[in-house]
């Protein structure tokens, strides 16, 4: 029989999450719960255990020993918990699931093709009904479109901003990085270094207005004279062939041009005084919480995947 000291499961999650985000606030965004409410399940889960789990600093909250010895003994916990979760959301469907989902061009090529193998072999391993996932790989502003009108359950987008009316997940940091084709004159540079202002003054080859790479890029050289692009695609592997013909230099994911660049195909050139990270959202409709099932095993897969 359990006895009284074992807390809420909820308040386990917050304690996790905490664990994570280094700040009570952030863990409670990311929950869908408000500060109050977040302090409150934290009072209570010390209550219960008797010592105090989290100290406040002026940088965040950081948990105290005894707070990151119940982190550790409740990680099990919530993953049995979860898994729990998902088997009776199974049972209450009754039927093989299916999850739409819309990605843009540089996750679902590079990225969300291993998180859904993953998530079927988990579903496989625990018996579950494995999931139909269809996927729609276009830019992040359609995939905003087409989750915000319900073609689709759930959508991956890149940049800056998180769509306006969505709900949204951080589930990765992604960096983009710069390369030339290998008879370019910056392949020769010594340092393999330009500058930012270098850079925006340079004809570039870039992606179609919308794309979460394009708007990466604009946001980081909007300080400076840009040059008109040389060129302007709407894919990824469009652009890297025109930067490895020659056509000029070009802004993409390091997932993206990884293979090329371990070829010799394309050139990596750094930027001094240029910050090029992007964040990835998973994003969806409805109460901030995502809905038991795939899709909440899809975003989980993606955040624990470290990308």
């Amino acid at each position: 029989m359990l006895s009284s000291h074992i807390p809420d499961l909820r308040g386990l999650e917050l304690l996790v999450v905490l664990a994570r985000t280094g700040s009570l606030s952030s863990a409670a965004q990311e929950l869908g719960i408000s500060q109050q409410a977040a302090s409150s399940r934290l009072r209570t889960m010390e209550s219960v255990v008797g010592a105090s789990l989290v100290a406040r600093t002026r940088k965040g909250s950081k948990l105290t020993a005894h707070g990151d010895l119940v982190v550790q003994w409740a990680s099990g916990v919530i993953d049995a918990a979860e898994q729990l979760d998902a088997g009776i959301a199974a049972l209450r469907q009754g039927r093989r699931g299916h999850l739409a989902v819309a990605a843009s061009l540089t996750i679902a090529e590079y990225l969300l093709p291993s998180w859904l193998v993953a998530v079927r072999a988990r579903q496989h391993g625990l018996g579950l009904p494995p999931t139909e996932f269809t996927m729609t790989a276009t830019n992040s502003e359609r995939v905003a479109a087409l989750v915000q009108a319900g073609v689709v359950d759930l959508g991956f987008v890149e940049g800056p901003d998180t769509p306006e009316n969505l709900q949204h997940r951080l589930v990765g940091i992604d960096k983009l990085v710069v390369v030339v084709g290998r008879d370019h004159p910056w392949a020769a540079r010594s340092s393999r270094r330009v500058t930012a202002a270098t850079l925006a003054s340079t004809a570039l080859v870039v992606r179609e207005t919308g794309s979460g790479t394009r708007t990466v890029l604009e946001r980081a050289l909007a300080g400076f004279d840009t040059a008109a692009p040389v060129l302007e695609l709407s894919s990824t592997a469009a652009v890297c062939a025109a930067v490895a013909a020659g056509a000029g230099p070009a802004a993409l994911s390091a997932h993206a041009v990884r293979n090329d660049v371990a070829s010799g195909r394309l050139v990596q050139v750094g930027v001094t005084g240029l910050d090029l990270s992007r964040r990835l959202h998973a994003v969806w409709t409805g109460g901030p919480s995502l809905p038991a099932g795939p899709a909440r095993d899809l975003v989980e897969w993606a955040v624990n995947s470290g990308q």
